[in-house]
């Protein structure tokens, strides 16, 4: 590795900080940011819901089968009337309910915080975390580089 692969993560070859972007604002984008993924992960556990509900409605057609056979022909209809297929909420499968999310809160969450890096940092994403990794890698250990290593190292 020679000296300038291990330049300050600060230099162009990660993201510099944009002209006139001060410690406030690089703080606040990463605050923003953070939130985001944060959605993210809530956007994640709605769809674990919905393919965990949609697997538990396709099994109900397994248990109505089997009450069915075992004479349970009364209670094989009250499953298959009342619970196969019924809405999660009124109105609402839960694919609805993710188009409903999406459409109300996640996608504006995401094009704002994409206006806000446009607008505040040149569009420059992740200022506060490739600071805080050049502030805590140690120059020169092996695993501590500010990027990947090129095909030319």
């Amino acid at each position: 590795m020679t000296a300038h692969d291990d330049a300050p993560a600060t230099h162009d070859r990660i993201r510099p900080r944009p002209a006139g972007v001060d410690d406030q604002t690089v703080e606040a984008l990463g605050a923003l940011s953070k939130a985001l993924e944060t959605t993210e992960r809530a956007r994640g556990r709605l769809y674990d819901f919905h393919q965990l509900t949609g697997t538990a409605d396709l099994q109900l057609d397994r248990a109505v089968e089997l009450l069915r056979e075992a004479g349970h022909h009364e209670w094989a209809e009250k499953v298959r009337e009342e619970i196969l297929g019924r809405n999660v909420i009124p109105g609402h499968w839960t694919f609805q309910i993710i188009e409903a999310y999406n459409a109300t809160y996640y996608r504006p969450f995401q094009d704002l915080e994409a206006r806000a890096l446009r607008e505040l940092a040149d569009g420059t994403d992740h200022l506060f975390e490739a600071e805080m990794k050049e502030e805590r890698r140690t120059p020169g250990h092996p695993h501590h580089t500010p990027v990947p290593p090129t095909e030319e190292s």
